[in-house]
């Protein structure tokens, strides 16, 4: 004889299947939204940074000192972009 509780896959509580959907997918990858959150900010940063490096290199304003953190800042585009695709 089976009693109402004795199936594991539905939940004790009655819950919308969404919402329940979505708990346990943050339990599953905590604070992912956030994480992705601050990829893209990151990134953004990198891309202004990667800009403003750039724009001094063209103009030819302090080549020694633009070049490397024009290489930082895609550096870091490219790290933003491999760890946002791998969530």
């Amino acid at each position: 004889m089976a009693t109402p509780n004795s199936n594991k896959s539905t939940p004790k509580t009655k819950l919308d299947p969404e919402k329940y959907a979505r708990l346990k997918a943050e339990l599953d990858a905590p604070y992912r939204g956030f994480r992705k959150f601050i990829y893209v900010t990151f990134g953004a940063s990198g891309f202004i940074g990667a800009f403003i490096s750039f724009a001094k290199i063209i103009a030819g304003q302090n080549i020694d000192s633009a070049l490397p953190n024009f290489a930082l800042q895609l550096g870091i585009i490219a790290l933003m972009i491999w760890l946002f695709r791998l969530e």
